[in-house]
C-alpha cells in the first residue's frame, strides 16, 4: 500500500504543477486578449486589471509554494506570473536563475529571463538568454525577443549597427517561418524592417515590406489589432512617407488603446499644429508683404538654374542634360523628368518632430508651394529670400482629413538636401544625414 502511494504522489505533484501552468496562461491570455472581452473605452483600465489578476494568480503560487520551492516548474511559473508586469522584478530574475540553473533545457525558463534582463536594462545578458534558449531549441519567441535586443544594442559603428538590422531580419523572418499564423512575429518582423529602411539607403520596397507585414499581424491575430505599438510604429512611417491621414489615424488609435502613453497623442497633436500651419503660411505666401515680395521675384530668372542648365547635367534619376525652368503651376502630379522647379524661400519650418524640414517657395507667377526636405543636418537650412532650384520634382497632392480637420495642399517632396540648388550652388555632403525614427515595441 505504502509503494501504491509514493507512486501517486509523484503523479499528484504533476497534474498540480500542470494546473498551474494553465493558470499562469490564463493571466497571460487575460493580458494579451484583453479587448476580446473589453471595450477600447476600457483602455484605461487594462494596466490595472492586469495587475490585479497577477496578484490573485500570484497568491494561488505562493499557497502551494512551501511544497515546490525547489522544483525547476514552478519557479519557471512564478518568475512568469511575476513577469506579466512591464517593470523589472528581482524575485522573478531570482526564480527563474535557479529554474534554469535546475533544468537548462527549460526554454521558456531562457526567454522569460531574458525578458526580465531586458527590462532591468542589461542587453548583452538579455542576449544571451535568447542564444542559449536557441541552443535548446530553434523556437519562436527566443527568434523575435533576439531580433528586437540586437536593433537596441549600442553599436561602436555603422557597419556594425548595419550588421545588427540585417542578422535581425533574419531573425524575425524565422521567427514568422516557424508559426505563420502568430500575429506578434508578424508585427516584430515588420518593426524589423522599418529598421532596415532607415539603416540601408530608404528603400521603398523595405518600407512597404513593413506594411505587409503589420497589415499579416492583424490579419491572422485578432489581438494584434489591438496592440497600440503596432498602429504607433505603423504612423511614423505612414508619416515619413507622407500618407497623413494614415498617420494620423494610427497615432489616435494607439492613444486609444493605451490612454497612459503620452507619445501617440502628442505625435497626433504635433502633426495636426504642422498641417494647419504649412496650409496657413501657403494660403498668405509666408506673410511676406507684397511689395518685399515683388523685389525678392525681381531677381529670380534663369541664371539661377547654376549647374542645371549645363548640358552634363546629371539629375537624381541618372538623366544627363540640361533642365527646362517650369513654374509651379505647370508641373504635374509625380515625377517630372527634364524639368526643374525654381523660386523664393518665404518661410520655412525647423524638422523637429516632423522628420522633414520644411519650406514655401514662390515663383515669377507667385505661385505658393511647400517643400518637404528629408535626410537633413541639424545645421542645414534654407532663409527666406534664397533661391532654391528643384531638379526633377517630386509633386504630391496632399489632401487629408481626420476627425473634424481637413488640409489640401500641393507639396514637393526631396529625399535628401543634397538634391537642390541653393542661390547657384549645390548643397555639400555635410548638409545631409540619414533619418531616424523612434519607435516602440513592447519590450522595444
Amino acid at each position: 500500500m505504502a509503494e501504491v502511494e509514493r507512486n501517486e504522489e509523484p503523479a499528484k505533484d504533476k497534474d498540480e504543477l500542470q494546473s498551474l501552468k494553465e493558470l499562469v496562461d490564463e493571466l497571460y491570455n487575460f493580458r494579451d486578449c484583453y479587448f476580446e472581452t473589453h471595450s477600447v473605452e476600457d483602455a484605461g483600465r487594462k494596466q490595472g486589471d492586469v495587475a490585479k489578476e497577477m496578484e490573485k494568480t500570484l497568491q494561488k503560487v505562493e499557497e502551494i509554494e512551501e511544497r515546490f520551492k525547489h522544483k525547476a516548474e514552478f519557479l519557471l511559473q512564478k518568475g512568469r506570473c511575476l513577469n506579466i508586469a512591464p517593470g523589472f522584478s528581482a524575485v522573478a530574475e531570482e526564480c527563474l536563475s535557479r529554474a534554469v540553473k535546475l533544468e537548462p533545457v527549460l526554454v521558456e525558463g531562457w526567454n522569460t529571463l531574458g525578458e526580465q534582463y531586458w527590462k532591468k536594462g542589461d542587453l548583452m545578458a538579455a542576449k544571451n538568454c535568447f542564444t542559449g534558449a536557441l541552443q535548446q531549441s530553434k523556437n519562436k519567441v527566443s527568434l523575435r525577443n533576439l531580433s528586437m535586443v540586437l536593433r537596441q544594442l549600442p553599436a561602436g559603428d555603422n557597419d556594425t549597427h548595419t550588421k545588427w538590422v540585417l542578422e535581425s531580419v533574419d531573425l524575425a523572418r524565422q521567427a514568422v517561418q516557424l508559426d505563420v499564423t502568430d500575429g506578434n512575429s508578424w508585427y516584430i518582423l515588420g518593426n524589423a524592417y522599418v529598421s532596415l529602411f532607415f539603416t540601408c539607403g530608404q528603400n521603398p520596397q523595405m518600407s512597404q515590406q513593413a506594411l505587409n507585414a503589420y497589415a499579416q499581424s492583424e490579419k491572422v491575430d485578432r489581438a494584434a489589432s489591438c496592440y497600440p505599438e503596432l498602429h504607433f510604429n505603423r504612423s511614423t512611417l505612414f508619416q515619413y512617407e507622407e500618407m497623413f491621414t494614415c498617420a494620423l489615424g494610427g497615432y489616435s488609435r494607439a492613444a486609444a488603446l493605451d490612454p497612459q502613453w503620452e507619445e501617440p497623442l502628442e505625435r497626433e497633436k504635433q502633426l495636426l499644429e504642422y498641417l494647419g500651419k504649412v496650409t496657413e503660411l501657403i494660403q498668405n505666401k509666408g506673410k511676406v508683404k507684397a511689395r518685399r515680395l515683388r523685389t525678392m521675384l525681381s531677381s529670380l530668372n534663369t541664371s539661377a538654374l547654376g549647374p542645371c542648365s549645363s548640358p552634363q547635367f546629371r539629375s537624381p534619376t541618372g538623366r544627363v542634360g540640361s533642365l527646362e525652368p517650369r513654374t509651379l503651376s505647370s508641373l504635374s502630379q509625380g515625377h517630372n523628368a527634364g524639368v526643374a522647379a525654381l523660386g523664393k524661400v518665404v518661410f520655412s519650418l525647423a524638422s523637429e518632430g516632423r522628420m522633414a524640414f520644411t519650406f514655401g517657395m514662390v515663383d515669377s507667377e507667385e505661385t505658393c508651394m511647400v517643400v518637404m526636405v528629408y535626410n537633413t543636418a541639424d545645421s542645414w537650412g534654407v532663409l527666406i529670400g534664397d533661391t532654391v532650384v528643384i531638379p526633377e520634382p517630386h509633386l504630391k497632392r496632399q489632401s487629408i482629413t481626420h476627425k473634424d480637420q481637413s488640409f489640401d495642399f500641393r507639396s514637393i517632396r526631396v529625399d535628401s538636401p543634397l538634391l537642390l540648388i541653393v542661390n547657384g550652388k549645390r548643397q555639400n555632403i555635410q548638409s545631409q544625414i540619414a533619418a531616424s525614427v523612434s519607435y516602440k515595441s513592447q519590450s522595444e
